[in-house]
């Protein structure tokens, strides 16, 4: 498996070279080319992947399937796009005094460690590593959101670290649980906590030890999730951190989480029979929707509005895994893609308005599109494909969620679709003042990279209109693989 760990060392190597570094033009080409070439061994390991359907690496410590393949490159692609849209923006940091040469050599391998602790989550056999790594990324994250050491910046940074620090222990303790089952059967070595070892025997694991873990893992693993109402440390994370720390943590590390939450729920399916899990999970993902959707209305900075839109959308996937038929896993995931891709351009296109306002303040932010077409424009776009509008691809799954739920379980169609209308109003309510009007005095010109924007946005309609038959074969194995144990449980379809 060399491209494997060509794939997981690429990020690592490259990380540990540009903490090295203090030009900062070489360090922002080296994170590029670092992001371009893990991009390309994940594509290479996705093709060798799916035409064998699993892999297990490194005496079985690392298992490839459908479902995390399928992140592993997502992930990539996002992660790469976001070291070409962080070059100039981080140049611009630089020159406006706000971060320093050790600063910024310090977020090139911080990014970079982020990526390798996603990479080793999404690929991990073994759940005990899987939680390390989702410890490992927040707290690369943690340095990236206090970058500009501001007493914003540091207070938000603390409340990341202290909130997702005791969900990250609630886990730990669920992980814990599991583990006092599976010894039982597997006994008591590393076996007992790899999760191929764990899905194949879960019948034979403990239903009320299983039911009381997923309860911890749950609201552990739901914390990083940003569900509400375990979710106050994401809207502070993201309004204090760089732009790009924003993009990759509602577009990457709020995946990661989920991962882990769906693949805990397959074993706690398999074990009770029952669909408890499922219903915990679209319980959290209506009261998310509901708590994300009416807190839109309030805020005032644009980088916290567009985090309770990636709440929203988290708790839409996650009600869309716990319903747990096919229609609907394969909705959940179409909709992690078209999220992670949106979002992520929303983002970058924020942070460049931000610079040329010279503040993130909603009120402040007027005349986009004359000031800038391109910034203008593109926020507008990306509102419009995140809000559900056809023909983008959010539209296409949100209408499979939709659909699912009216299936199996139409009563919440109601408060599924009120959610999303009030969502919706919310993000134009502020967005349209924001794109037309007269440009203020103050508004200076930067130089912008909005090609990563048009690629997202571009990709995300060309899901909307048609989806790629090898698209959708892959989504079809990854939903069957979730599936079958729910199937078992009395909630396949």
């Amino acid at each position: 498996m060399n491209l494997f760990l060509a794939t997981l060392l690429s990020p690592l190597l490259g990380g540990l070279l540009l903490a090295l570094i203090n030009n900062p033009r070489l360090a922002a080409r080296l994170n590029v080319v670092t992001g371009i070439s893990t991009f390309i061994f994940s594509v290479l390991l996705a093709l060798e992947v799916l035409g064998v359907k699993s892999v297990d690496a490194m005496d079985g410590w690392f298992h490839l399937d459908a479902y995390n393949v399928f992140l592993v490159v997502l992930t990539a692609f996002v992660g790469m796009t976001t070291t070409i849209f962080s070059g100039p923006y981080m140049r611009h940091e630089l020159e406006n005094g706000r971060v320093d040469v050790m600063r910024l050599r310090l977020y090139h391998s911080m990014f970079q460690l982020f990526q390798f602790g996603m990479l080793l989550g999404f690929t991990t056999n073994n759940i005990g590593v899987l939680w390390v790594s989702l410890e490992l990324a927040t707290l690369a994250t943690v340095l990236l959101v206090s970058l500009y050491r501001t007493p914003a910046s540091i207070a938000a940074a603390w409340k990341y670290f202290i909130l997702c620090g005791m969900g990250i222990a609630l886990a730990l303790f669920g992980t814990v649980l599991v583990f006092f089952t599976s010894s039982a059967v597997l006994g008591h070595g590393n076996e007992a906590l790899n999760w191929t070892a764990l899905y194949a025997h879960a019948a034979q694991l403990d239903p009320a030890v299983m039911s009381i873990a997923f309860c911890f893992l749950m609201v552990g693993y739901g914390t990083k999730v940003g569900l509400a109402p375990m979710h106050a440390w994401l809207p502070d994370a993201h309004g204090e951190g760089p732009t790009p720390v924003s993009a990759v943590l509602s577009g990457l590390l709020l995946n990661l989480a989920l991962y882990a939450l769906v693949r805990c729920k397959m074993l706690v399916d398999g074990s009770t029979g029952t669909e408890m899990a499922g219903h915990i999970m679209m319980g959290f993902g209506l009261l998310s929707l509901a708590v994300s959707a009416l807190s839109l209305h309030k805020q005032r900075d644009i980088k916290r509005m567009f985090s309770f839109s990636s709440i929203e959308h988290m708790a839409l996937m996650t009600f869309a895994f716990g319903i747990g038929t096919s229609l609907a896993t394969f909705a959940a995931l179409l909709h992690m893609t078209v999220h992670s891709l949106v979002k992520s351009a929303i983002f970058f296109t924020v942070g460049h308005a931000a610079q040329a306002m010279g503040t993130q303040k909603v009120a402040e932010i007027r005349g986009l599109i004359r000031h800038h077409p391109g910034i203008g424009w593109g926020l507008l776009v990306g509102v419009a494909a995140i809000a559900g509008f056809p023909p983008f691809g959010v539209f296409t799954s949100e209408f499979l969620i939709f659909t699912a739920a009216l299936e199996s379980y139409p009563w919440t169609t109601v408060p599924l679709l009120l959610g999303l209308l009030v969502a919706m109003a919310g993000l134009f309510r502020f967005v349209q003042p924001m794109v037309y009007g007269e440009t203020p005095d103050y508004a200076k010109h930067v130089h912008v990279n909005m090609t990563p924007v048009y690629i997202h946005l571009s990709l995300a309609l060309l899901l909307g209109l048609a989806i790629p038959g090898f698209l959708a074969d892959w989504y079809h194995q990854a939903a069957t693989l979730i599936t079958m144990a729910a199937t078992a449980a009395g909630g396949g379809a």
